[in-house]
């Protein structure tokens, strides 16, 4: 069977490198990206670049994306023709994070059109992308699944967890974790540092223990650092607590941590703090805590 012709619209922080590492997998890849220049630095990597995001899917069996938000997909989707110059059957995967139930209404407009739909968001920040170790976390039909496999694959450990709209709910998930541990470990630093203890020998010391984790070893890390540059941004967690707020309503439940942790990160987008890796939570940890402060290293901000 000859390898899937892939159409990858988004090519920014986390794209660049998932296009890259389709290519890689010596599957013919069209990029494309609203800022040309950043789709142009691709070329090197042996892929072709569109002038329109029409243009980049016009041959493709498998369509993947990874934008900002919502209206981002819907924009790519419908307002930029893409779904309209798919080719029948063709398989749309949407790699950004959007709430679980936009990503069912277009599971259904692309069926009406013939086409097939994949909800695979991904966790793993930048390294995981130019590694291609990103966990990704599928909704949508088990044939579908299996025919986009090999694609998935270049990029990753792809799973499915459920129908459409599972792959969002999964991501939630993800976050919800992710925000809530980031808060649990930058509460832990400062009070190591309040309290007399050097911060690097406490974080060294849990290592092993049951608060072992990327989150302690990578954020930590950086932490430490104290550097704040992207990676998962403020706004962007913001956007998917406040998605995990809704999807949660809409289950009939409360969830208090989650809530707590999405009014820290409010606080800190609401003093401009927007761009930031997600780990500078812990600037609003401090800026509740003067004169407290995690280390004498100055902050590496992308501004």
């Amino acid at each position: 069977m000859p390898s899937p012709q892939v159409a990858f619209l988004g090519t920014g922080l986390m794209g660049a490198s998932m296009a890259a590492n389709i290519a890689r997998a010596d599957l013919p890849v069209t990029v494309w990206n609203r800022t040309p220049e950043k789709a142009a630095r691709l070329v090197g990597a042996g892929v072709k670049v569109a002038g329109t995001a029409a243009e980049a899917v016009a041959d493709a069996q498998i369509v993947c994306t990874i934008v900002t938000n919502a209206d981002a997909v819907e924009d790519v989707l419908f307002a930029r023709g893409v779904a309209a110059a798919m080719q029948p059957r063709a398989i749309f995967v949407d790699m950004s994070s959007i709430p679980p139930k936009v990503e069912k209404e277009h599971a259904r407009r692309l069926a009406a059109m013939g086409l097939r739909h994949l909800d695979a968001p991904v966790s793993g920040g930048t390294r995981g992308a130019a590694d291609a170790s990103l966990a990704i976390m599928v909704g949508g039909d088990k044939e579908t699944f299996v025919d986009a496999t090999p694609v998935l694959a270049a990029m990753g450990r792809p799973t499915r967890v459920g129908p459409d709209g599972a792959g969002q709910l999964a991501k939630l998930c993800n976050q919800a974790i992710v925000a809530i541990s980031v808060g649990g470990l930058s509460e832990a630093m400062l009070l190591a540092a309040a309290g007399g203890a050097d911060p690097a020998a406490v974080r060294e010391a849990l290592r092993g223990g049951f608060s072992e984790s990327r989150i302690l070893q990578e954020h930590g890390q950086r932490i430490l650092d104290r550097n704040w540059m992207p990676g998962g941004q403020i706004r962007n967690m913001l956007k998917d607590l406040s998605a995990v707020v809704e999807a949660a309503a809409d289950c009939g439940l409360d969830l208090p941590f989650v809530n707590l942790a999405r009014s820290l990160f409010q606080a800190l987008h609401d003093r401009g703090v927007t761009g930031y890796d997600h780990t500078a939570l812990l600037l609003e940890i401090e800026h509740r805590n003067p004169p407290h402060r995690v280390g004498e290293k100055p902050d590496i901000t992308p501004h």
